[in-house]
């Protein structure tokens, strides 16, 4: 295995799902690990993490770990009292989140871990735990840069670029890409012509905005949650549409666009056709990006 590499561990969003039907994409919740010699950086605490730290027990050669949460809502949390070198002596890890201060983000990770909820607190944690402050100029570990942005969900949720020597990977597990458009459409006749104008330079700016934030990445790790009959249903609830997802990742310019935080109602027949419908998409608008549906255990090399 290459030195550098990225690995899902948890590929599904909102809950786990645990069905036979589900095993050749995975059921476990959001959790991708990335390597870069001895430097462990690892995205989201779903159910994911707990196979990952379970293999990672055997480990003595890391000097730390990176641990950085999109959000805190369970799906991307409900692994982490069960993540086996928090308990372990031989480890340092470091967590960063959603926060205006290291206080407040070691609050919301330890809540989850408070009776009546979880019976064995944090204070039980035998690794060197830190909690990292928010700095505007991103994060450093080791060979990793980070920098983090604001994207569509409910809540303060985070998309992260990784940069890892000349590879640029973006990673945005849940985010709604058109909802302001989609909203906007939607009350469109409720607008004065100055509104409509007004709400058009809006529309267009934080567009820019988000094709900034991942312009050019050679792997894009994002949200691609609904069909466009479901997402019709549950517009709003902080997910995308594939159809969105795959044009977004073309008028960005990405490389290789991984599907990911699969909806737990989809078995693997229907997410190999989201699949196809992508590639049919990127056929139609003539575009060389690469569409790879997120399976738990894929080793990508960086």
């Amino acid at each position: 295995m290459s030195a550098n590499y990225l690995r899902f561990w948890g590929v599904r969003g909102s809950y786990a799902a645990p069905h036979k039907t589900h095993l050749k994409v995975g059921g476990n919740t959001s959790c991708v690990e990335f390597r870069a010699g001895n430097y462990l950086l690892i995205c989201d605490g779903g159910t994911g993490i707990i196979p990952l730290g379970d293999a990672l027990m055997s480990a003595r050669d890391m000097p730390e770990t990176l641990v950085v949460f999109t959000h805190y809502h369970w799906d991307h949390i409900c692994g982490l009292p069960f993540f086996q070198p928090a308990f372990s002596s031989h480890w340092k890890i470091k967590f960063f989140g959603p926060g205006e201060t290291a206080g407040e983000i070691e609050q919301r990770l330890s809540d989850q871990m408070k009776a009546p909820y979880f019976p064995v607190e944090i204070g039980t944690w035998a690794a060197d735990i830190e909690y990292q402050a928010p700095v505007a100029s991103g994060l450093q570990h080791g060979p990793f840069t980070l920098n983090y942005h604001s994207v569509h969900h409910p809540g303060v949720t985070y998309g992260y670029r990784i940069q890892l020597g000349e590879k640029s990977i973006v990673y945005m597990s849940d985010n709604e890409i058109d909802f302001l458009k989609s909203s906007i459409a939607r009350r469109a006749d409720e607008f004065t012509p100055e509104e409509q104008r007004l709400n058009k330079t809006m529309q267009n700016e934080e567009r820019a905005a988000e094709l900034g934030a991942v312009r050019n990445a050679d792997i894009l790790i994002h949200d691609a949650q609904y069909t466009p009959g479901d997402y019709a249903r549950k517009r709003g609830w902080g997910h995308s549409c594939y159809v969105d997802t795959v044009n977004f990742a073309i008028d960005a310019q990405v490389k290789v666009l991984y599907l990911f935080h699969h909806d737990p109602n989809y078995d693997d027949e229907r997410v190999e056709a989201i699949q196809r419908d992508c590639e049919q998409v990127i056929r139609e608008r003539q575009s060389n990006l690469t569409c790879i549906v997120a399976r738990e255990g894929t080793v990508v090399p960086l």
